[in-house]
This record gives structure tokens, sequence and C-alpha cells, in this order.
């Protein structure tokens, strides 16, 4: 009996007890990681080339893209994904313990690359931000790396103060003044819609991670009131919230209002199926940033309300999946690994949203992409860094459950 027990063995199957009918079953396999949620990130990633292609391939006929061939943003957007690609191949494999280890350090690095940005010859100033460093194969925007780092560090934060953290002052105090140095920063590029992300982010880590609900609510109101008070003393700020509100008027429609009233009439002439891909009218020099503030009414004019429904659908399922995740990593007693895939969700689902709000003119009009989708290395880049590592997350998981070792 013990020869054919180690026979079984050495061919990875349990032998059956005597008496028994059943057939001898294979153990368990880890099945990797969620493959649905991998797939998911890739239509958007390919769905976003194609429109990133379809909307700049007109840009070269402007004098101010004269001397860009019609595929040039294209080939750098292709450049862009392999680049990040490979860089999310190797955050897969980073432990997540590893990231828990590295995450002041990397809240630290941000700090230091969003003040590099500020110093003249070094940041590369556009449109009057100044809000990227020049890598040669691309321009990278620390904002970005900013929003990953800031959500490591809340995760970390909230796992080393469980113990006090019905304490406001102790609890609170040292991420909010974490958050406020990272906004000052922020707001001197400047780039407020980057500030925002970080600030719901960093808050809904500390509410998953379990804040008392008076001291979130009391939080978010001084966050809701200090955004209020940048709008209110900045005139351009202010600017764009009366054209949001009237963006047809006289005064607004070539000015602060360009964009949304575009924007507006790019989606209503997509109608239900749209005019086909390609044939967009707004993107021929009608629609700034086409290919990347406002891709999704690109996607509008040519797909119609199928096609923008189609990608909000894609969001909703992904941010619910990461969501999942998240939770499934605090049921099995791993709080920072649920704390940071939650903390991707909320990022990702939270710009998505504002993105959408803008170009469907839901909301006021802010420089925030579309994520995995818009025109832009830096955002693709981070973007799937932190699927990458949602994914490691949920392989881990699966290890877990089967009784190994994360």
């Amino acid at each position: 009996m013990n020869a054919v027990a180690r026979l079984a063995n050495l061919f990875g199957r349990a032998p059956a007890r005597a008496g028994s009918f059943a057939a001898p079953s294979a153990p368990a396999r880890v099945q990797g990681f969620d493959q649905p949620l991998l797939w998911v990130a890739v239509a958007l990633l390919a769905f976003g080339l194609v429109m990133v292609y379809s909307a700049s391939i007109a840009l070269p006929d402007n004098p101010r893209f004269l001397r860009y061939t019609h595929t040039h943003f294209l080939v750098r957007h292709l450049i862009s994904l392999a680049f990040a690609f490979v860089v999310a191949l190797l955050a897969f494999q980073v432990p997540v313990n590893r990231w828990e280890q590295v995450a002041p350090w990397l809240f630290v690095g941000s700090l230091v690359l969003l003040m590099l940005v500020l110093v003249p010859h070094v940041g590369k100033g556009v449109n009057g931000a100044r809000r990227w460093i020049s890598l040669g194969f691309m321009n990278f925007q620390p904002s970005e790396l900013a929003k990953f780092a800031v959500l490591l560090y809340a995760a970390d934060y909230m796992v080393r103060k469980m113990e006090v953290k019905e304490r406001f002052f102790r609890a609170v105090l040292p991420m909010a003044a974490a958050v406020a140095v990272v906004g000052v920063l922020l707001l001197a590029e400047p780039d407020m819609g980057a500030f925002m992300v970080i600030a719901v982010v960093a808050m809904g880590i500390l509410f998953l991670g379990g804040v008392n609900a008076r001291m979130f609510f009391l939080i978010a109101l001084v966050m809701i009131g200090a955004f209020v008070l940048m709008i209110a003393l900045s005139d351009w700020r202010r600017e764009r919230i009366f054209a949001y509100l009237d963006p047809w008027s006289e005064k607004h429609a070539l000015g602060k209002g360009y964009q949304l009233s575009h924007s507006l009439i790019a989606i209503g002439r997509g109608e239900i199926f749209g005019v086909g891909l390609g044939g967009s009218v707004e993107k021929l020099h009608w629609l700034p940033e086409a290919h990347t503030d406002f891709l999704l009414a690109v996607i509008g004019e040519e797909f119609g309300l199928v096609g923008v429904i189609a990608v909000i659908g894609l969001f909703l399922w992904m941010t619910r999946r990461i969501m999942h995740i998240g939770r499934q990593a605090v049921a099995l007693d791993r709080v920072f690994a649920g704390l940071v895939a939650q903390g991707v969700g909320l990022w990702i689902g939270f710009q998505a949203f504002i993105n959408m709000g803008v170009n469907l003119g839901a909301l006021p009009t802010k420089g925030l992409t579309l994520p995995l989708m818009s025109y832009g290395g830096s955002a693709i880049l981070m973007n799937l860094v932190a699927i990458a590592v949602v994914l490691r997350i949920d392989y881990e998981n699966r290890v877990l459950m089967r009784g190994g070792r994360a």
C-alpha cells in the first residue's frame, strides 16, 4: 500500500480509499490571475489605440503640427504601450509585501520629481502648465507617479496606524499633511485635476481602512471647502465654471466654453450608432485635445451612443472587479493588499467618471485623460503598472485560498 501511495504521489494523484469507486483526482492548480480583468484592460487599450489614431490623423494639417506625420501620435502611442507593457510585466513579478516596504520611499521619490518639474530647464512647460520631465523617448509626468505613490503610501499608513484610527489627530492629520504637500506642488504646476484624483483616492483608502465615519465626513467637508476656495480665488477657474453653466453664450463659446460646446456637438452628431470610424468632423481642428482629454467625444461621434455605453460598461465592470479583488484580499487578512486594490479601483473609476462627465457636459471642463485609452505615455504606464499590481494581488489571493503561501 505504501508503494501505491508513493507511486500516486509521484504522478500527482491521491490513491482512492479501499471500497471507494471515486476516480482519483488531480490536485488543485493555481489558475494564475484574473484573466477577464486582463482582457477587459487589453480591450480598452486596443480600442484606445484605434481611437487615438482616428482622433489625431488629421492633426498634421494644422500649422501647429506641420512637422508631424499622420502616424506620429499612433507610433508614439504604440511605443508607450510597448514600454508600459514591459514595465507592467516586471511590476507583476514584485510581491505585494515588497510594495509595502518601498511605499514610503516611492512617496518621497514622487515628491522630489514634483519639485524637479518646477525647476526651470528641467520641467517642460506646455500651454502655461509645467508638468513634464523630458526623458528623450517620452515626456514623463510626475503627477501620474504621484497618484500611484500616494495610493501605496495611504494603504501602508492605514496598516501601520490601525490601532489609532479612532483618534482623529494621531490617525488623520499626518496623512492629511502628506496629501496637502502633494496638493501644493500640483497646484503650482498647475494640475488641479490630478490633485482631485489623489485627494479622493486618499480619502477613500482612509474610509475603507476603517477611519471613524464622523472623521471621514469632516475630512470630506474640509476637502470640498478647500476646492471651492481654490475655484473662488482663481479667475480662470471661475470662468470655467461660468462657461460650463452657459457654454453657448457669445462670451464663452469662443473662450472657456469652446471645448465643451464642440464636445457636445460631436456627441450630438453621433446620435445612436455614430457616423462611422474615421468619419468625425469635430476632430478636424474644431475640438482641441481630441486625442487626449476629449477622446470620448470622438468615440461618441464615430460610434454613437452605443460606443459610449460600451466604454462606460467596460470601465464599470473593471472598477467593480478590482474592488472585488480588494475585498477578497481583506477577507484573507491581507489588509494592505486589499486597500491597494480598492485604491486602484477608486483611481481608475473616479478618473474615468470625471473624464466622461466632462465630455458629456455633466461636469465642468477638467484636464484629465481617460484611463488606458487617451494618448499619454505617463498615464498609460502608471495605469498598466497599477493593473499589474492588482493582478498580482489576485494571484496571491488564489495561492492562499489553495493553501499555499503568497
